[in-house]
C-alpha cells in the first residue's frame, strides 16, 4: 500500500491521521528528517549523509514535499530541502517528552 491510498474504514477525518503518521512511519524518511535537523541540504549531501542512492532519497523527500514536511528552495540547479519547523519542531518536542514522561523502560530496552 502506498502513502496515497485511503482507508475505507476510516472516516475522512481520522484518514487525515493515517497519512500524516504514515509519512513518518518509514525510516528512510525518518533518517532525512533527522538530518535536516541540522541544516538544510540538498539530495546529493543528504545521499552523502544517509549512505543511499539519490533516487531513493528524492523518492523518500517527493513524500516528505506532499505532506509539506519540508519545503524546498531551488538555488540555480540546486533544490535545497529543509524541515517545515513549524510543524516538526513542537511535533518531536513533545514526542521526546511524551518518551522521558512514559516510554523510560522501553528506552531502556533499546540500548
Amino acid at each position: 500500500m502506498t502513502t496515497r491510498e485511503t482507508q475505507p474504514d476510516l472516516s475522512p477525518g481520522d484518514q487525515k491521521y493515517h497519512l500524516f503518521f504514515e509519512s513518518l512511519a518509514n525510516r528512510s524518511r525518518m533518517e532525512i528528517l533527522s538530518s535536516l535537523k541540522r541544516g538544510p541540504k540538498c539530495v546529493k549531501e543528504l545521499a552523502h549523509d544517509l549512505g543511499r542512492e539519490r533516487s531513493s532519497v528524492s523518492h523518500a523527500l517527493r513524500e516528505l514535499l506532499r505532506c509539506n514536511l519540508v519545503f524546498v528552495n531551488k538555488k540555480g540547479r540546486k533544490r535545497v530541502y529543509k524541515l517545515n519547523d513549524d510543524t516538526l519542531e513542537p511535533l518531536l518536542e513533545l514526542v521526546d517528552a511524551h518518551e522521558r514522561k512514559y516510554c523510560n523502560e522501553c528506552v531502556k530496552l533499546l540500548n
